[in-house]
């Protein structure tokens, strides 16, 4: 397995550099998770950090490698949404779908 040695911002880790494994595209992941173990019975922490460009250069605008970047929020969750998924449930006081009711022409 190749790796690439990465510079971490902020957080932890800040100013550290690291090896990381690189994908068959050779990037590394867009997510690192650093997992701590905690004492006294605690839940383990875990920091988690995002990949961004590094920087560019200025004649080419070629980008210069990566760089993690710390999250203090943690891994952002996304849902998938394919296009023959159902769309998610209304809440309750919402009005359902169907024609609204207004004022009819009277019939003849």
């Amino acid at each position: 397995m190749k790796s690439e040695n990465t510079p971490f911002r902020g957080g932890p880790l800040d100013g550290r550099v690291l090896p990381v494994l690189v994908g068959p595209t050779g990037h590394p992941p867009k997510w690192y998770e650093v997992p701590v173990p905690a004492h006294d019975g605690h839940p383990a922490t875990v920091y988690a950090y995002r990949r961004e460009p590094a920087g560019y250069t200025r004649r080419l605008g070629l980008q210069r490698g990566w760089v993690y970047e710390y999250a203090p929020g943690g891994r952002e969750r996304r849902e998938l949404r394919w296009p023959w998924t159902k769309p998610s449930p209304k809440p309750a006081d919402a009005p359902a779908d169907g024609p609204t009711p207004g004022p009819t022409a009277p019939s003849e």
